[in-house]
């Protein structure tokens, strides 16, 4: 059932649920120095435990999709928030990188249920015209997170200690819980007919991933988006060890660069009006590659300094704003059952591929840009080559948000 009224407040809280996982990776991102001196460690190490939470994500996302459609949104959420608040106070009492990085993977597997849940509930409160429109408007909200997260996570840290920074993530969570359980409403009732069985469960997974549709924008939508993961692991290394800004310039940094992903997300809620989503994502998609191509060469030369660096990232990142929402919406637009289901494929293919593709970043010392960059240019490459296959295959049978226009989220 869509919900014509109080749509500014759902889109609100459903931003809110999309916010919490990256919020908890951005939010300590200032205090990595501080950590590694606590743990005797090196940033680069401390840089595993967003590795293992992005791991955590993939993971909690697939494992949520089926639970969301079998038991309806609100219980999953209520149980996975509060798994995410008890790891958060957990995180407070680790003494080493291994005990971070382990609760840290605990942690997602908990948070993940509300990325998945507010994607699955786009789909349950909204028409499939507004798809791109409401997934642009979650970015927004989402894009609050690097916008304000290490500003905020610098001065907690710098004024009480890292611990707090948990803390206060456990606040959020539970915050978050009392938001939903008066706010939101229901969405889709539960669907007896979804099992948990494991073998049900792959047969509809693997009929999710035979939709030609849903497997070319999920996974060229993931690589490009895996460059976002990448950087936001690359970054610490990158800005305070390779360039010695101060947590505090960091924070800066990252939220300046973050204006190129949130700014492009919501120029796309206008281009939406003009141009289909499929052109905007093949578009945007062309300039990522051709900006990662020169961003390899000008680091492969040495020629990079930090002006440059912060110049060429926020035009690759704002492609991905500019891909991200549109991917979601075309990925999920065949589908009229089993949403949570393909929202958590999606999801899984997302930050599986980033937790991936970031882990090779913290493997590498900071004596230069170039890993980071050679890192976040190849995903882009190889999501170019799957969308070219893809599309080739569907020869133009592509759904859109509005199915009258033709054969058409994290």
């Amino acid at each position: 059932m869509y919900h014509t009224k109080n749509k500014h407040l759902i889109t609100l809280i459903l931003g809110m649920l999309a916010t919490i996982s990256p919020f908890a990776i951005d939010f300590y991102l200032p205090a990595f120095t501080q950590i590694a001196e606590d743990l005797g460690t090196n940033t680069a190490r401390i840089s595993l435990s967003v590795s293992s939470y992005f791991i955590g994500m993939a993971l909690g996302q697939l494992m949520y999709g089926p639970i969301l459609d079998r038991f309806g949104r609100k219980p999953p959420l209520y149980i996975g928030l509060s798994i995410f608040i008890i790891a958060s106070l957990g995180c407070t009492l680790a003494h080493s990188v291994e005990a971070l990085v382990t609760l840290r993977f605990i942690q997602a597997l908990g948070g993940s249920v509300a990325g998945v849940a507010a994607i699955a509930m786009v789909k349950d409160f909204f028409p499939p015209s507004e798809g791109p429109r409401i997934f642009a408007m979650l970015i927004l909200t989402i894009g609050l997170s690097p916008l304000l997260a290490p500003t905020i996570g610098g001065f907690v840290a710098t004024v009480f200690n890292w611990q707090f920074v948990f803390i206060l993530l456990a606040l959020i969570a539970l915050f978050a819980i009392a938001i939903v359980f008066f706010f939101l409403p229901i969405g889709q009732e539960p669907d007896k007919e979804v099992t948990l069985q494991l073998k049900p469960m792959s047969k509809t997974y693997y009929s999710i991933l035979s939709n030609t549709q849903f497997f070319t924008y999920t996974l060229a939508g993931s690589f490009s988006f895996a460059s976002l993961f990448i950087y936001v692991a690359g970054s610490p290394i990158v800005f305070m060890d390779l360039y010695h800004l101060s947590k505090e310039a960091y924070g800066g940094v990252f939220a300046f660069l973050s204006i190129g992903f949130v700014g492009a997300s919501q120029l796309n809620i206008f281009l939406v009006n003009k141009f289909s989503s499929v052109a905007i994502f093949f578009f945007a998609l062309r300039v990522q590659v051709l900006t990662g191509i020169v961003f390899v060469f000008v680091a492969w030369n040495g020629w990079m300094d930090l002006n440059l660096t912060l110049v060429m990232l926020f035009i690759f990142l704002s492609c991905v704003g500019l891909i991200n929402p549109n991917a979601s919406a075309l990925a999920l637009a065949p589908f009229t059952k089993n949403i949570g289901s393909a929202a958590a494929m999606m999801g899984f293919s997302q930050i599986g591929i980033a937790a991936l593709a970031s882990v090779a970043v913290g493997m590498f010392d900071a004596s230069s840009v170039l890993p980071m960059v050679l890192s976040m240019a190849s995903t882009a490459c190889v999501a170019l080559i799957f969308l070219l296959r893809g599309e080739k295959k569907m020869a133009g049978n592509i759904i859109e948000g509005d199915s009258s226009a033709g054969p058409a989220v994290h």
